[in-house]
């Protein structure tokens, strides 16, 4: 479990609308406010990341999956039974709850409930999803350790958490949801034939 007092001051940033780096059940991710429009600017500024992309979102529970999405499918209940929490990323229809940049303006948000105790409990502590953008400059290679972290961004961010290495070296596999049509936008730490098999029956459609 990690220390209360850790997470408790990492949530005192967020709640400033700062940007921390955290670990997850994959790579470390740049956690931040995704209601606080400041604080998704700061992240593109950091990553120095296009606006066009959107950034996905850190969630603890089906509740707030619904929340920030709208009209979800049989077919990401199906995924979020077989898959989460793990390194699954879904594509949904977002709510209006969300600064638009999050979106990318795409009105899509990307949703993850990542096996990993820090995640979770920064969640609980501050009562909202987090952005979990991987913590790496754009176009550099992804971080999987604190050490890694600190030499790309380590000036531009007053927080990394360190819990050692963080889980798999793979990122999460990315499934896009249209309706009841689905398609693999990334196949990462989930084979391709477990998404199958969650969603068995149906066609492979292009998003």
């Amino acid at each position: 479990h990690p220390d209360k007092r850790t997470i408790r001051y990492a949530a005192t940033w967020l709640r400033r609308g700062a940007v921390v780096a955290i670990p997850t059940d994959t790579l470390y991710v740049l956690a931040a406010d995704p209601v606080n429009l400041a604080a998704v600017e700061e992240i593109f500024r950091v990553k120095g990341r296009p606006e066009s992309r959107a950034l996905p979102i850190l969630i603890n529970s089906l509740a707030q999956a619904r929340a920030l999405s709208r009209d979800l499918p049989a077919n990401f209940y199906r995924l979020a039974q077989a898959c989460w929490p793990g390194p699954l990323t879904v594509v949904v229809e977002a709510s209006n709850r969300l600064p638009l940049k999050v979106t990318a303006n795409t009105r899509r948000i990307a949703l993850r409930w990542p096996k990993n105790e820090v995640v979770c409990s920064l969640i609980e502590e501050l009562g909202v999803p987090l952005t979990g953008t991987s913590a790496n400059l754009t176009g550099s290679s992804t971080c999987a350790s604190a050490e890694e972290v600190m030499l790309q961004l380590g000036d531009r961010i007053p927080l990394i958490l360190d819990t050692g290495e963080a889980g798999e070296l793979v990122p999460s596999t990315i499934v896009e949801l249209r309706g009841e049509n689905w398609c693999i936008g990334r196949e990462g730490a989930i084979p391709a034939e477990i998404i199958q098999e969650a969603l068995e029956g149906d066609d492979v459609v292009p998003a």
